[in-house]
């Protein structure tokens, strides 16, 4: 099971690392926000495998409240591209 662990954050490390150059690559403002909202969920995703890893159900509480409040993030962006703000 550690072997698999450790090949799941070394994926979503890399995935990250990607995400990262999207971000500062992105043309366009909503290119940005996506990887931005894709950085929040792979971190999550480390958060998740590394509670699951050392056995620590603490650090789920941690990663729900960072998946919240990513979506509240990610929602008043679009309300604002909706309502005809300048993306």
């Amino acid at each position: 099971m550690s072997l698999v662990l450790n090949i799941v954050i070394a994926m979503l490390g890399t995935a990250l690392i990607l995400a990262v150059g999207r971000l500062l690559r992105g043309p366009t403002l909503p290119d940005r926000v996506v990887a931005l909202d894709l950085i929040s969920s792979l971190v999550v995703g480390i958060i998740v495998a590394y509670a699951v890893a050392t056995d620590q159900a603490v650090y789920l509480r941690d990663a729900i409240v960072l998946a919240v409040i990513s979506f509240l993030g990610t929602v008043a962006f679009a309300y604002y591209v909706a309502k005809g703000g300048r993306p």
